[in-house]
């Protein structure tokens, strides 16, 4: 063996699967680039075989060769069988980009099939490339952009590969985004912030109910006395939910219906409109009643201000100073205002007989009732009153049809 012999590095040994052909000629290619002769060939040829080409070598008789022509038919026709079936270019149609499958990825699998075959037209190459593609925006372009070579293709493919290759990485990044983004809004801030947040009921006293408060809320919004919340019953995460606990007025889990704030505010407004009754036992009803006259709310007109109003079931919503003006002020014309005025201050007794009725209470005043400094008993009477929703502050009292009914809940001088 020459001491300079250069033997080929990037050869990979035979190990007896494969196609031998394929083999021995990179092996005499390469070694005939080195310009070796036939003997040196034939001792260097064992180097790259292993496995069951390396024993196949060494049990050939001893002196059994006399040239490298004739050990490499012995081996190809020894290895025959292990040839490796070739595809052809029909194979080629059978290739198809998967629904999932990126560009880059049908390029490099579809470039591995026709490095395969033998003396591929460049045509029924490119045809099939262009078959094998998956519905869609990139194929509807090579359609009208019609490449005639595998050149063009490979631009307009290289140019979608790098746009899908920077889709995937910004969906790649947009999880991290997402994870930061919950990670702040669970960290805890400093101060008071720390406190979860809590809903504030917007009544002192609940009237007890006879029925669950879940019951309660299923027959009112059958019956659509209220409608259920906008988002009412949408989808939460389950692992964040405590399935044990259920609201039937938010139709969600996570806390019960007694425990829901909402709910008990707004059974209590109708409880105290009188649309839930049935509901409420005589007795409770009566009891709840007291304690919340036992309370006095703040009027808030400027004029007024330090005086007290005894507060009710049904609040006022808004006030009514005084209603003056038209025929309930004396008239339409200054002239029927002051005949008005001149008969409101007259105060003579009415002659009407008034008829008694025992079952309903009276209401009267008495001259213990009058707190002014002039003792002036004929002066006109004028009351507070709550009249429905709203609270009238001046309502003259008329001797002639005193516009008191057994409906009215409050009063005072």
């Amino acid at each position: 063996m020459p001491e300079n012999l250069t033997l080929p590095s990037t050869l990979k040994p035979y190990h007896g699967i494969g196609d031998p052909n394929v083999h021995v000629t990179k092996f005499y290619t390469m070694m005939f680039i080195n310009k070796e002769s036939d003997p040196i060939m034939c001792r260097t040829f064992p180097t790259f075989l292993d496995g069951a080409a390396l024993i196949w070598f060494s049990n050939l008789p001893e002196g059994s060769i006399s040239s490298f022509d004739e050990l490499a038919d012995q081996f190809l026709n020894h290895f025959a069988a292990s040839k490796i079936y070739v595809h052809n270019s029909d194979y080629l149609s059978t290739i198809k980009q998967g629904p999932n499958e990126s560009l880059k990825d049908y390029m490099t699998r579809f470039t591995e099939a026709t490095n395969e075959i033998p003396n591929l037209n460049p045509e029924v190459h490119l045809h099939a490339l262009k078959s094998g593609l998956r519905p869609g925006k990139f194929q509807e372009s090579i359609v009208i952009a019609k490449p005639n070579t595998l050149a063009e293709f490979r631009e307009k493919a290289i140019t979608q590969i790098e746009v899908e290759e920077f889709r995937a990485l910004r969906r790649a990044e947009k999880p991290t985004q997402n994870r930061e983004e919950d990670r702040r809004s669970r960290r805890p801030t400093s101060g008071t912030d720390q406190r979860p947040f809590r809903l504030t009921p917007k009544f002192d006293t609940y009237i007890p109910f006879n029925t669950k408060r879940g019951d309660i809320v299923k027959d009112i919004l059958h019956s659509k006395l209220i409608k259920p919340p906008s988002r009412a019953g949408t989808y939460q995460e389950q692992r964040h939910v405590d399935k044990s606990k259920y609201c039937t007025f938010h139709q969600k889990y996570g806390h019960t219906t007694d425990d829901c704030v909402i709910a008990k505010d707004v059974l209590e407004k109708l409880a105290r409109q009188g649309l839930l009754d049935k509901y409420i036992d005589t007795r409770s009803q009566r009891k709840n009643t007291e304690g919340i006259d036992h309370q006095q709310k703040t009027i808030d007109n400027p004029r007024d201000k330090g005086r007290k109003v005894e507060n009710d079931n049904n609040p006022p919503r808004r006030i009514i100073n005084c209603i003056s003006g038209g025929f309930a002020g004396g008239g339409c014309t200054s002239s029927a205002r002051k005949r008005s005025y001149r008969a409101m201050m007259t105060m003579t007794e009415s002659a009407i007989p008034r008829p008694n009725n025992s079952d309903k209470p009276g209401i009267s005043f008495n001259s213990d009732d009058y707190k002014a400094a002039d003792r002036n008993l004929d002066d006109p009477v004028v009351i507070t009153a709550q009249v429905g929703e709203p609270l009238v502050k001046k309502i003259l009292m008329d001797q002639g049809a005193v516009p008191m009914y057994y409906s009215t809940q409050r009063s005072r001088k």
